[in-house]
């Protein structure tokens, strides 16, 4: 399988990012993250850092320490992350440029992520990136991802909660994925915290951001161009 599939050019009337893996990279300090967290309630964090990508922190907790699985313990952790480990994180190639294009344009927009505000906002101000007006965090909803309910929020939120609207979500986990697909979305999978033939559920699959751009914005309208997306196998379809 290549990134070598020809451009196209697809229009939709929104578009919600996921956050970690999509806008930013924050590998190492979810690391050290769930290292220290696995240390204080004697978890192996290998264990942790399998299934916790694209899940929120309190799903995880509440199988693994429901002791701690409650917003004021998690909101208090995640909001260390970017005070703590900041010069860690690096924005996902192409992230920066998208938002400010798509927010210049004043198209609807969200972030729809498994992380907490203070760990969302935090990221933002760290890295200087813009903030949308609208935020669907991880404690927004009763069930985190793949439930497709942050999606359909997320959806609400930019006003396009009428399922014929087309929207467009970029993501980079299979729980994600799932979710996007699940609230009747068109997926953007990317390859940056994954195997590849863990998000081939996308619609398209690209390396990172820099295959996704705002090639025109008409009124009521987003148009994107995605290009070097993977050409897919018989198999793989």
């Amino acid at each position: 399988m290549a990134y070598s599939a020809p451009s196209v050019r697809v229009s939709f009337d929104g578009v919600l990012f996921d956050m970690d893996g999509t806008i930013v990279d924050s590998t190492e300090a979810v690391v050290k993250h769930w290292h220290a967290i696995g240390e204080e309630i004697g978890v192996d964090p290998k264990v942790i850092l399998e299934t916790s990508h694209g899940r929120r922190s309190i799903d995880t907790l509440k199988l693994l320490s429901p002791d701690k699985a409650n917003w004021d313990y998690i909101r208090h952790v995640e909001g260390l992350l970017p005070k703590l480990h900041g010069d860690t994180a690096v924005e996902i190639p192409g992230a920066r440029a998208l938002l400010e294009q798509i927010m210049a344009s004043n198209l609807p927009l969200a972030i729809v992520t498994s992380g907490t505000v203070p760990l969302v906002t935090g990221w933002l101000d760290v890295l200087n990136l813009p903030h949308p007006e609208h935020l669907i965090t991880a404690e927004s909803v009763a069930e985190g991802k793949p439930n497709p309910s942050c999606y359909l929020l997320g959806r609400d939120r930019i006003g396009m909660s009428d399922p014929t609207k087309n929207v467009l979500v970029l993501e980079d986990s299979p729980a994600g994925i799932r979710s996007g697909k699940a609230a009747g979305c068109k997926v953007v999978g990317l390859v940056t915290s994954h195997k590849i033939e863990h998000v081939l559920d996308a619609d398209w699959v690209v390396k990172d951001l820099e295959s996704v751009k705002l090639v025109q914005g008409p009124e009521g309208k987003v148009t994107v161009e995605i290009s070097n997306s993977l050409v897919r196998s018989s198999s793989s379809l």
